[in-house]
């Protein structure tokens, strides 16, 4: 008998060219006639900001303007954004920005209801009740944070990152329009779009997968498959920019339905221990891991095959499964994702430290459909080091 299924997620999703325009409407719609706007320093300064705060004005939206957002976020950036919610009275919350933008968003809303700081509820169901109501702009293709119920934290004095993960962190409205990564520059268009395929893959291999979040997932790997590649070489496409955007959105509704997996937990020591930003850490764990656990998923590593350009010919279910690791480390080659560890000045001797880190991110490693220990760990730590990938035969 199978077990008993629960889908939540984000209330209401608005999708197209233009979409920003609809953003004071959408406030109003949650009886918020005072808001305010989170986003990071860089964006502040961009159009995208003035034409939000425009369109928030324009409507009779009062803000409150939060631009303190840094990558990698401590837990105290939402402490003090919610200190700002509560004396400006705000009756929601706008995340205008990337998954670090989105995510203290969520997290100050969440905070403004509930005592105490936002590192009192990192875990699981710790949020005793809701939040302000919230809307998610995103503005790149590739957190999925729009659509997901986590806020992911760095806690630096303690080298670790760990994630709010309650219901009542789920958007009250993601606006999703692709005009806004128009022009995004191809290094972060490049990583970004790893992130979405990163959560794509692991949701839909995830020992949590199921039958609602098994097509979700697929066609993300499908859309982000068929046009990342052009997005970062020609960032002025639309239709590549929507399809992006979509991939990156239903790649977030599969992590939120079936979670993530080992790229995950072992991505977040490279952001505790060196800064490293998420999308890029998910980018370059993202073939290694996958390479070890391709034999203990075979049919999904197929079906990912062919969604990502492999050829049957002939091949059996395993060489289609190895050729499917290899296409994603090809396409990460390809757009420019650095191929080890080394590159990103990560040092060896840091490995043990980083897989025992690795191992206590409990819940991705235990959605992961091969069972990780330390040794394990550590030696797809030290392929990803050497950047050692046998694209022939990925699995040795």
């Amino acid at each position: 008998m199978q077990e008993m299924i629960t889908v939540e997620g984000v209330k209401k999703t608005i999708f197209g060219a233009g979409a920003l325009k609809q953003l004071g409407n959408v406030a109003k719609g949650l009886d918020a006639t005072r808001v305010l706007l989170v986003m990071d320093q860089g964006l502040s300064r961009t159009s995208i900001s003035e034409r939000a705060q425009q369109v928030l004005k324009d409507d009779g939206i009062k803000l409150g303007i939060y631009p303190e957002i840094t990558p990698e976020p401590s837990p105290q950036l939402a402490d003090e954004g919610a200190k700002m919610a509560r004396k400006e009275k705000v009756k929601c919350v706008i995340g205008l920005g990337g998954g670090s933008t989105m995510d203290v968003a969520k997290a100050i809303a969440v905070l403004v209801n509930n005592e105490g700081k936002a590192v009192d509820y990192i875990g699981l169901g710790l949020v005793k009740k809701p939040g302000l109501p919230t809307i998610m702009v995103p503005t790149t293709a590739g957190t999925g944070s729009e659509a997901t119920f986590t806020a992911v934290f760095t806690m630096r004095e303690n080298r670790a990152k760990g994630g709010i993960n309650s219901p009542f962190l789920y958007p009250s409205v993601a606006v999703l329009d692709p005009q806004l990564t128009l022009g995004l520059p191809p290094e972060i268009t490049a990583y970004t779009g790893m992130d979405a395929l990163t959560h794509a893959l692991e949701s839909y291999t995830s020992l949590q997968a199921h039958f609602m979040s098994e097509p979700v997932s697929l066609s993300a790997v499908g859309l982000i498959a068929r046009n990342l590649r052009e997005a970062v070489s020609d960032g002025d496409n639309y239709e590549y920019r929507q399809n992006m955007m979509k991939g990156s959105y239903l790649g977030g509704l599969g992590l939120a339905m079936a979670g993530v997996g080992a790229v995950h937990a072992m991505a977040y020591p490279l952001g505790a221990f060196f800064d490293i930003p998420h999308g890029i850490a998910n980018a370059v764990m993202l073939p290694y891991v996958l390479a070890y656990n391709c034999q203990s998923a075979i049919e999904k590593f197929c079906r990912i095959a062919e969604l990502t350009g492999v050829e049957r010919e002939g091949a059996s279910n395993l060489t289609m499964a190895k050729g499917a690791v290899k296409a994603v480390f090809d396409l990460g080659g390809e757009i420019g994702i650095p191929r080890s560890l080394k590159e990103l000045d990560v040092p060896e001797d840091a490995i043990p430290e980083m897989a025992r880190a690795a191992l206590k991110v409990e819940r991705p490693m235990m959605n992961n459909p091969r069972p990780m220990d330390a040794r394990a760990v550590e030696d797809v730590y030290r392929k990803a080091f050497e950047g050692k990938m046998n694209v022939m035969n990925p699995v040795e």
